[in-house]
C-alpha cells in the first residue's frame, strides 16, 4: 500500500510539473512579480524589455520575445512611442493558459479578459490590488486608454521615458480595474503617479510593475 500511494504521488508530480511547463510554453503575457527596484526608473525601453525577458527566462518562458508595455513621450527630436505597437499582433494568454485578449483591437476593447484574477504575473501569481495590503495596482505604462503615448512633458508622462527615480510622474493603469482617478477602471490609463521613486510609487498603491507581451 505505501508503495502503491508513493507510485501515485510521482505520478501526480509528474502530472503537475508537465502541465506546469505546457502553461509556461503558452503563456504570452505576464504582470512583472517585481520592478527593478529603482521606480520608474526602468532603464528605458531597452532596461524595461530586458526585465521582462529575464522574468520570463527564469520560469521557462525565454524562448519568446518580450517587451513592455510603455509608451514614450516624444522628446528632443525622438518620435513619441505607443505601447501598443510594441506587443506583437496577439492573441496573448496568462501563465495559467487563459486568454486575455484576441488582438491590439480587442486589448483595448470593452471585451478584453483583463481582470485581477486574470492578470497574473510570470509565476502565476495574483498581485495585490485595492484593499490588499500591500496594495500594488498601479501599474506603469504612461499610455491613453488607447494604448497610444501621452503628450506634454515626458517628466510628467513616462517619469523622462523610463529613465527617473525623482521628481515627475508617469501614468499608471490599474490591473484590479478599480480605484481612483480619471479613469478608475482603467487597466491602462487610470490616473499619474505621486511620483517616480519606489516609495512614491508604493504610496500612491503601485511598486513599480508592469505588463509584459511577447511579440511572437
Amino acid at each position: 500500500m505505501i508503495k502503491m500511494r508513493f507510485v501515485l504521488a510521482v505520478m501526480l508530480l509528474g502530472i503537475l510539473g508537465a502541465y506546469l511547463a505546457l502553461a509556461q510554453n503558452t503563456m504570452t503575457f505576464f504582470i512583472t512579480s517585481s520592478g527593478p527596484g529603482n521606480g520608474a526608473n526602468l532603464g528605458g525601453l531597452a532596461g524595461a524589455d530586458r526585465h521582462c525577458q529575464s522574468l520570463a527566462v527564469a520560469v521557462g518562458a525565454g524562448n519568446r520575445t518580450w517587451r513592455a508595455y510603455l509608451s514614450t513621450t516624444a522628446s528632443g527630436g525622438q518620435a513619441a512611442g505607443n505601447a501598443r505597437d510594441r506587443i506583437g499582433k496577439g492573441p496573448w494568454y496568462n501563465s495559467k493558459g487563459v486568454r486575455i485578449a484576441e488582438s491590439v483591437a480587442d486589448l483595448h476593447g470593452e471585451h478584453n479578459n483583463l481582470t485581477k484574477e486574470t492578470v497574473l504575473t510570470e509565476k502565476g501569481e495574483v498581485v495585490k490590488g485595492r484593499g490588499d495590503q500591500p496594495n500594488r495596482h498601479d501599474i506603469l505604462t504612461g499610455s491613453q486608454m488607447d494604448g497610444t503615448a501621452l503628450t506634454g512633458d515626458p517628466a510628467n508622462t513616462t517619469c523622462g521615458n523610463w529613465t527617473s527615480d525623482g521628481e515627475g510622474s508617469a501614468q499608471v493603469g490599474h490591473h484590479d480595474r478599480q480605484g481612483g482617478g480619471a479613469n478608475a477602471t482603467s487597466w491602462n490609463s487610470a490616473h499619474p503617479s505621486r511620483g517616480c521613486s519606489q516609495e512614491n510609487l508604493r504610496g500612491t498603491g503601485g511598486d513599480g510593475l508592469f505588463y509584459c507581451f511577447a511579440t511572437n
